[in-house]
């Protein structure tokens, strides 16, 4: 076997799965750089093709981006008929996603049992379930209202009601896997419930995290992963995570670590400010979405919700779809934030007519309503920009790095100038020149 991988050093998959293990096995293995493969990604299979890679891996969002730019631009030459296995895992499983990617890869020799879908996570030195290598995708669909911790999982295979997934196979040799209702009692195969683990391979806890490790590690060594799952027929299912666990292009973070990271802010102290993901139900990714107690009017919170996107986004990359003033923060009688309340709240359009009249104030504060394009050049960049990420209004003057532009959009931005543009901007241009007026000045120049 040959490894290729775009994956990251300091990602489990991309560093354990893709790197340790190949050393350990002295098995071939080729590393491409990650911005490499977000900034082109139609190398990735290109470099696979020409070095003859057997094993590849990528989480949905990679097969996504990829898509996206194939789609576009497609691809010449391409030998993928010697890759056997396909490792899809670090965030849920899009069923969807896999069978796009399967199928336009077809003609490329990419066989139709080359998609490996696997679950793991960092805490248990990465591998947790693998299915039988070779073997065709195989998917359930579960009726959506039953996927409750405790439920027996009832198949539905109506679209409108229920939820399909990839079914991940068995656990790996000596690791211990158990299924779990919120009281930790061992819950039967065909019932949904916390997803545990035990085994030599996962963690004994989080490095001076004492309170969390009491809250996910149990008296006899069980991890709670954060995920809900069950066994149907002997397989897991992977059907959500725990609600403060955040599922964003191929990483999770927890609800408390991004929370921390805001605190220092200012007008955000302790129990003002609630961060969470919620997922809708035509999407495979969670939408990162930050909760504000706050009382005054909406033009007084637009500066401080940039500020929270520009915090969160330099940190970790990461990007913000809504940040939400809201008049209150559920807890419990004991005090504990209850995210799920505010999440549910979203999901059911309990602030559509909030979230229209901030795009509004925000259309007024970047000036994008009166600041008119000057010439073709800052008409065109502001054109990729709305096309790339039209669910935000960005003025000639606004600093792409400050308003809360993901990563990946932002190297879609400059993979679209580079095409418009050839030779005349690197990515590090962005840097230097991040608003959409300063980026035309600098193309201007010659």
């Amino acid at each position: 076997d040959k490894l290729f991988s775009w994956m990251p050093l300091t990602h489990d998959m991309g560093m354990i799965g893709f790197h340790l293990t190949a050393i350990v096995v002295g098995m071939h293995h080729t590393i491409m750089d990650t911005a490499t493969f977000v900034r082109r990604p139609l190398l990735w299979l290109s470099e696979a093709s020409n070095k003859r890679a057997t094993i590849l891996c990528s989480p949905n969002f990679g097969y996504k981006h990829f898509l996206k730019v194939f789609e576009s631009k497609g691809i010449d030459a391409l030998d993928l008929s010697p890759v056997r296995l396909i490792f899809n895992g670090a965030e849920p499983i899009s069923v969807d996603i896999c069978r796009q990617f399967m199928q336009a890869m077809q003609p490329f020799g990419l066989a139709d049992n080359a998609m490996f879908p696997v679950y793991g996570l960092a805490e248990a030195s990465l591998a947790v379930s693998f299915p039988e290598p070779q073997s065709p995708l195989q998917t359930l669909s579960l009726k959506r209202d039953q996927l409750g911790i405790g439920d027996p999982v009832v198949i539905d295979n109506e679209p409108a009601q229920s939820m399909t997934f990839v079914l991940v196979g068995k656990p790996i040799r000596d690791c211990h896997v158990r299924i779990t209702d919120d009281d930790n009692t061992v819950l039967s195969d065909g019932h949904v419930g916390h997803i545990q683990l035990k085994g030599d391979n996962v963690t004994a806890g989080y490095y001076h995290e004492d309170e969390i490790n009491r809250q996910l590690i149990s008296d006899d060594g069980w991890l709670d992963t954060g995920d809900s799952g069950a066994f149907v027929d002997g397989q897991m299912v992977i059907t959500g995570r725990v609600k403060d666990i955040i599922f964003v292009n191929g990483l999770n973070f927890y609800s408390h670590d991004l929370e921390n990271i805001l605190h220092p802010l200012d007008e955000l102290e302790l129990g003002k400010v609630v961060v969470d993901g919620a997922r809708k139900p035509d999407s495979a990714e969670d939408e990162l979405i930050v909760y504000v107690l706050h009382r005054g009017d909406i033009d007084r919170f637009m500066p401080l919700a940039q500020k929270i996107r520009k915090t969160l986004n330099t940190a970790t990359g990461v990007e913000v779809q809504q940040v939400i003033p809201v008049k209150r923060i559920p807890k419990t009688t004991s005090g504990k934030v209850q995210r799920h309340r505010l999440t549910d709240e979203y999901l059911a359009g309990d602030y559509n007519e909030l979230i229209a009249e901030m795009q509004a104030a925000g259309k007024a504060l970047s000036g994008a309503g009166e600041n008119e394009a000057a010439n073709d050049i800052e008409a065109h960049i502001s054109e990729i920009c709305r096309n790339t990420v039209s669910d935000k209004t960005i003025g000639l003057d606004d600093n792409l790095f400050e308003i809360g532009i993901s990563s990946l959009a932002l190297a879609e931005i400059h993979e679209q100038l580079e095409a418009d543009y050839p030779g005349k901007v690197e990515i590090s241009d962005l840097f230097d020149h991040p608003t959409i007026r300063q980026l035309a000045a600098f193309l201007q120049q010659d």
